[in-house]
């Protein structure tokens, strides 16, 4: 007997559905193949994409330059879904990314002010943290905010808990900072948590942390076989090294992907409207004020100044929440100065060519 039903896309299992579908449509009008970008290294990149004669997934490697956006925050990176010529030569080419749902967007390392992608359409943001060392909760509301902002859901796990017999009086530590996120204890070298991160999970997820986190240990035991390289940390500080190099694609063992992502010294924030989320109790002390433009400083009826006067803030919350605020105006101020300047050279190069010899207006007397 033969089935009417329509057979299943062999990237659904990555994500691909009926939206996506009719967003490709004219890029299949021009021949093009869908592609989900499970890999990304200076201007290549790694694809999966189905066979045109037996539909399995197979892997292929592509050009990524051809798409030529020059702004950093668009450039193809890992969870991207792609429209491919596979047929280009030498190689095949990206030449147009689909709409990103959610992507994770920290600022570059240094004093600028530009924008990286670390992952692209994901459900879940991990943030991964080692409890071998003294977690530093200013740094994981950073990582929050990072999340809030990215679109997806953040998921707070705690590893290596078999090295400490604390665990439960830090997981109450970081459950207060972490308004709406879900918190886990989890060991990857003894199973204990798993289970119940495993079915947290749905969709994609991307794996964000320090090194020395146990992010690829973590990644490993979810894919139920070893797929990314370990190494050990340092016993003096509990910190290591770079194990993970790019951000890469893992399918999972019960179904969804993990992106990988190499370990971050440094967590810029680029603006929006994270930090707010992350400090969701701030802001709804913020709400109960009795001036709407209250500084926190010294109105009369501040609901955070009281809350900071009787506990129920600590001080050290709040600094943090004040150092992520100016660190998004600066970003805020430094974004509008670009677009300012962006406008500024466009108008000089049509008022430059408005005042050119091959102007036919230029001498037409009429015209003056």
């Amino acid at each position: 007997m033969t089935s009417n039903t329509p057979l299943a896309h062999p990237l659904s299992a990555y994500g691909w559905n009926d939206d996506r579908a009719d967003e490709f449509t004219h890029f299949a009008e021009a021949g093009l193949t869908p592609a989900l970008i499970s890999r990304v290294d200076r201007g290549r990149c790694d694809l999966l994409v189905a066979d045109p004669d037996t539909g399995e997934l197979r892997t292929v490697r592509a050009d990524t330059r051809p798409v030529g956006d020059p702004d950093p925050v668009k450039c193809p990176c890992t969870g991207d879904w792609a429209a491919v010529d596979l047929a280009a030569q030498p190689m095949p080419t990206v030449t147009a990314l689909l709409d990103r749902t959610t992507a994770i967007v920290r600022k570059t390392a240094g004093g600028r002010s530009d924008g990286q992608v670390l992952a692209a359409n994901i459900d879940t943001v991990m943030i991964a943290v080692s409890l071998a060392a003294d977690p530093d909760l200013g740094r994981i509301e950073r990582f929050l905010a990072l999340a809030w902002e990215s679109g997806a859901a953040p998921l707070v796990v705690l590893t290596k808990a078999d090295l400490v017999d604390d665990a439960d009086f830090i997981h109450e530590d970081v459950e207060k900072i972490a308004p709406g996120a879900t918190v886990l204890t989890v060991s990857a070298e003894t199973g204990e948590g798993m289970d119940v991160l495993r079915a947290c999970l749905h969709g994609a997820t991307a794996l964000v942390g320090q090194s020395g986190a146990g992010k690829s240990t973590l990644t490993n035991a979810l894919a139920g076989r070893r797929v990314m390289a370990v190494q050990e940390t340092r016993s003096v500080d509990e910190k290591g090294r770079h194990t993970t190099t790019t951000r890469e694609l893992v399918p999972l063992e019960g179904g969804g992907v993990v992106i990988d992502t190499p370990g971050l010294r440094e967590v810029g924030l680029y603006g929006g409207e994270g930090v707010d989320l992350a400090f969701a109790d701030i802001a709804g002390l913020a709400e109960q004020c009795r001036f709407d433009d209250c500084s926190h400083r010294s109105e009369p009826g501040c609901a955070v100044a009281a809350a900071l006067e009787d506990g129920t803030l600590p001080q050290r919350r709040m600094d943090s929440y004040l150092k992520l605020q100016r660190e998004n105006d600066w970003i805020a101020s430094r974004s509008d100065a670009r677009l300012a300047a962006e406008r500024l050279r466009k108008w000089k190069t049509v008022s430059k060519s408005m005042r050119g010899p091959n102007n036919p207006t230029r001498h037409d007397p009429a015209r003056r």
